[in-house]
């Protein structure tokens, strides 16, 4: 297939996402007010279209393996892409992220990531930040969940390097919960930026569970080789050759 095909492909898909998302928002709102289950039962919902629409539409298959997590855990992924918040939040039953403070004025995503347990924070005052983080996480845990941090903070291409951030450490230091750290080589058919999209299929690894108790430093440092390790093994898989 043409690179010119696949764009317009990409783009129809794209348009096509957003729309989804409209109608879905629309058709589950009466749910959602009623109960936060109803919220629950839009993004899975929208998580199982979006993973079918990319299948014949993009020619982008997506594969889960490991053991996705049913229990009260953090869940920490690797960020390359739209399409991971998607497919990480779609495989567990009750997900619910940490996310940035200006995203809960976004239309639909905002309004029904706060329903379904979602918390806020604002990035730019990083010590603040943290404490509001690990304040509003424990104010929350009456609500079970698989609560997803991103690591990273942000969304990271394939091949590139960025810093882990004290956030996660924090939290695993203040919750005492098990950390479920999550690779993926979603970045190498899905960029964070434009709009071609390529056919191909996108991993998304759960890894082995990193329990509680080791030393802040420790974890962190074991986050990051296991993540990247299994990302960069991943991404190798797709034919990236960095």
């Amino acid at each position: 297939m043409s690179t010119a095909i696949q764009w317009v492909r990409s783009l129809i898909f794209n348009v096509q996402m957003y729309l989804a998302m409209l109608v879905v928002g629309v058709i589950y709102t009466p749910a959602a007010i009623i109960s936060a289950d109803g919220a629950v039962a839009a993004c899975h919902a929208y998580c199982r279209y979006i993973r079918w629409s990319a299948g014949w539409m993009i020619g982008l298959k997506c594969e889960i393996r490991g053991e996705p997590p049913t229990d009260e855990v953090m869940v920490a992924p690797k960020h390359q892409s739209f399409l991971d918040v998607l497919m990480i939040y779609g495989a567990m039953p009750r997900g619910k992220f940490i996310f940035k403070a200006i995203l809960k004025y976004a239309p639909i995503i905002g309004q029904f990531g706060l329903r379904i347990g979602c918390i806020p924070v604002d990035r730019g005052k990083r010590g603040q930040a943290i404490k509001k983080m690990v304040a509003d996480v424990k104010a929350g845990r009456a609500r079970p969940g698989q609560l997803i941090i991103y690591p990273q903070g942000t969304r990271i291409a394939p091949g590139v390097k960025a810093p882990y951030k004290i956030g996660t450490g924090a939290l695993y230091r203040e919750l005492g919960q098990p950390v479920v750290p999550v690779a993926t080589n979603v970045g190498v058919f899905w960029p964070k930026r434009g709009i071609m999209r390529k056919s191909g299929t996108a991993v998304f690894e759960f890894l082995p569970r990193i329990e509680p108790g080791l030393d802040v430093g420790d974890f962190m440092r074991r986050l990051e080789h296991d993540i990247e390790t299994a990302s960069d093994r991943l991404n190798k898989e797709a034919g990236f050759d960095g």
